[in-house]
């Protein structure tokens, strides 16, 4: 059992490894792509790059704190009633905070010269994406929400709800669908999905193009997400009593099963 001092620590390091390592990627692959680099290498050097950092990261501290590593999986959760409210609040600052940590540090790892043009990575409408196929504010943000979409949705299917395989899949399973969604989206919208790997680096670099698309569509996923995943599968009441009492990364099931009498210990 984690205390909330060690599930804080654990949400800050995680999401201070990811932005490094996410909008590192960027940030090498936007500068080695201006000598020569196919497009096609840099797309998928990001996704591989994000999506084995998530991966990773929910595998080896998802026992801590669950793994969020993502203000708008903690909405999420928090949405379906999966994490009180005040916890949720500590673990977004905690998010935020390593999101600039990650940020900062790798401005300082990497030369400005290196990073100003993909301005450290920060994510933001392409202008020429939106001059040549009329892009609107509105499907940029459209392709954020639904890509969220579809990460917490896995997320809840693997990490959260009791009957998911969260030691055995969940970190393969996000990664992949963040990887994915690079892929699809990573040179249009630079495939935030995630509030906090937005936060840093355009706090950072000073970018702060279309942010609010980064912040509203990732939260729109992300509550839709919870809601229909709660609504179709964990609505039940006796599911839903347990879950009360199940820590971060346990499963409801079993803390029922380790109570006396089988019922949930306050």
């Amino acid at each position: 059992m984690t205390n909330l001092r060690e599930q804080l620590t654990a949400e800050f390091i995680g999401m201070f490894t990811f932005v490094f390592l996410g909008a590192g990627a960027v940030v090498v692959a936007t500068a080695f792509s201006a000598g020569g680099l196919p497009p096609i290498l840099t797309v998928l050097g990001i996704a591989l790059a994000q999506g084995l950092a998530m991966g990773v990261l929910i595998s080896s501290m998802g026992h801590i704190s669950g793994g969020h590593f993502n203000p708008a999986v903690t909405v999420g959760a928090w949405v379906a009633g999966r994490i009180e409210t005040a916890r949720a609040l500590a673990y977004i600052v905690a998010q935020l905070a390593g999101a600039a940590g990650g940020a900062w540090v790798l401005s300082l790892a990497i030369p400005r010269k290196m990073w100003t043009s993909s301005s450290l990575g920060a994510t933001f409408s392409n202008p020429l994406i939106t001059k040549y196929f009329g892009f609107t504010k509105g499907q940029y943000l459209l392709l954020e929400a639904v890509l969220t979409f579809f990460y917490v949705f896995v997320f809840f299917a693997t990490a959260i709800d009791e009957r998911g395989a969260f030691k055995s899949i969940a970190g393969l399973a996000v990664g992949f669908i963040i990887a994915a969604g690079v892929l699809v989206a990573g040179p249009i919208t630079g495939a935030g999905m995630n509030p906090g790997r937005s936060f840093g680096p355009a706090l950072v670099s000073g970018k702060w193009t279309d942010f609010w698309i980064y912040i509203v569509g990732p939260l729109a996923g992300a509550v839709v997400a919870g809601l229909v995943y709660w609504l179709s599968f964990l609505r039940g009441p006796e599911l839903a009593a347990e879950a009360e009492d199940a820590e971060i990364g346990e499963t409801a099931t079993a803390t029922a099963a380790e109570a006396p009498g089988g019922e949930p210990e306050a």
